[in-house]
């Protein structure tokens, strides 16, 4: 990734959605519904209508982003600061709280908060084991509860 936080990436929200597009679709845009890659039925929109980075897809009719699919859609939160909280995460040896999020991207608690958990959610490998595992058994606050 980029050598800190002073990267163009984490202050300018088009250099941010270039560097996205470049990691997401290495070979081309992409249909992010229906998987078209063919680049003469995938359109950029462009004008004041749309926003930047919009493509449409000849094939499917769809509009999509870079960011379709991913944990970054629907959000209203800029892409920078997207960016920096992931580059927090994935830099940091020993995790980012939420606060500490809050206070170095300079966003609400709850906006840190909303982040922290669908990056990690995106971040997690397979399917999470109950609690307790087979033994049923779980210890909380130096406690044993048996079923």
């Amino acid at each position: 990734m980029a050598a800190g936080l002073q990267d163009p990436i984490f202050t300018d929200e088009t250099k941010a959605r270039e560097w996205l597009e470049r990691r997401v679709w290495p070979s081309g845009v992409a249909c992010r519904h229906c998987a078209n890659s063919d680049a003469s039925r995938i359109a950029r929109l462009k004008g004041k209508a749309h926003r930047l980075g919009v493509y449409q897809c000849a094939k499917c009719h769809q509009q999509f982003t870079v960011t379709v699919g991913t944990a970054l859609e629907r959000s209203k939160i800029p892409l920078t600061k997207w960016l920096a909280a992931l580059f927090l995460i994935v830099s940091s040896k020993k995790g980012v709280s939420v606060r500490q999020a809050h206070r170095m991207l300079g966003i609400s608690y709850k906006s840190a908060w909303f982040m922290m958990q669908r990056l990690r959610e995106a971040m997690r490998v397979g399917d999470l084991a109950p609690l307790g595992g087979s033994a049923g058994a779980v210890e909380i606050d130096e406690t044993d509860f048996d079923r």
